[in-house]
């Protein structure tokens, strides 16, 4: 089918608390090609996470998607029953999650839970299962991985017990990978391999990745386009390149200018004055505006819509792009 493989528009997710309701995607909308690599970046509690739980159906009470459509290869998403969105997760969507205890049993063997994994989609034999699982394994960098698929989780190390989770996620190739901030764990070496990896899958297979991450690092020498997320909205998105380089939205900015790198030697860090606002009270207009620099009194007024060639901001009073 032609057209993008992802797309989501108006997304938005709450959950309903007893303080009240917590807006935590607001109107989220992008589409995502096969073989792309997207970029999903901000502060923590900017709704990154949530937004990814949300594409796949993995949003548990209080919290419920409220409004807007997710269509993945031209099938609705949003209202679908629970039994056909297992079917596609695992084999053509997965999620990769930022804590492996959350994707992994403690009481199996990883040769016992990644056979289960590939047997829930692949009418294989067990011995197939367990060599395509040692494949795997052996392509995130895990030596020895015929013998380490008779481990438990607690026998390896925490940046291992990440590798066997992208490994999980990889088994079948799926057409969609969302990764959820999945090298944190990871030594600089075993980084740069999974990244290569993944880019390499992109490139060859067809299989579109949303990196989810607050590192601008890891994203700007991974990603196609980028998202850059506050307050449960998009403030700003572009080309990886054109965005890092020039950014429109001075949250985006702020961020760029608060990285170690940007300050000389014997300078204070930069950092983006104040906190995040809570999502139960927002300030009216621009989320951002206590925060920013360039705010006056309209920025108490919703933001337009900045859309340069190619590019997307939200703001008043956008930087010049370069």
């Amino acid at each position: 089918m032609s057209g993008p493989l992802l797309s989501v528009r108006d997304l938005r997710t709450h959950f309903l608390t007893r303080a009240g309701v917590v807006k935590a995607v607001e109107g989220v909308s992008f589409a995502l090609d096969r073989g792309e690599i997207l970029g999903l970046v901000g502060e923590s509690g900017s709704g990154k996470s949530v937004t990814g739980f949300s594409l796949i159906g993995l949003v548990d009470p209080p919290g419920h998607i409220v409004g807007g459509s997710i269509r993945f290869d031209g099938q609705e998403l949003v209202g679908l029953p629970v039994q056909e969105l297992r079917r596609l997760r695992g084999r053509r969507i997965a999620m990769v999650f930022q804590d492996p205890a959350a994707t992994l049993n403690p009481v199996l063997t990883i040769g016992t839970q990644m056979t289960l994994a590939v047997r829930a989609h692949d009418g294989v034999s067990e011995r197939a299962a367990r060599d395509l699982a040692a494949r795997t394994l052996t392509r995130v960098g895990i030596p020895e991985a015929a013998a380490r698929l008779d481990a438990y989780p607690h026998e390896f190390s925490g940046g291992m017990r990440q590798r066997v989770a992208i490994a999980t996620a990889l088994l079948h190739g799926p057409d969609l990978i969302i990764a959820d901030e999945p090298t944190t764990a990871l030594d600089v070496s075993i980084q740069a391999q999974i990244l290569a990896e993944m880019r390499a899958l992109a490139k060859e297979s067809g299989t579109a990745l949303i990196w989810i991450s607050h590192d601008l690092a890891t994203v700007s020498s991974l990603a196609d386009r980028v998202l850059v997320m506050y307050a449960g909205r998009i403030v700003e998105s572009g080309p990886v390149g054109a965005v890092l380089r020039a950014p429109l939205h001075p949250y985006t900015r702020g961020l760029l200018d608060s990285l170690p790198a940007m300050a000389a030697p014997g300078q204070r860090l930069n950092q983006i004055p104040g906190s995040t606002p809570s999502l139960l009270s927002l300030p009216p207009g621009c989320p951002f505006a206590p925060r920013c620099p360039r705010a006056t009194e309209i920025c108490r007024t919703d933001p337009p819509r900045v859309e340069p060639p190619g590019r997307l901001a939200l703001c008043h009073h956008p930087l010049e792009a370069a």
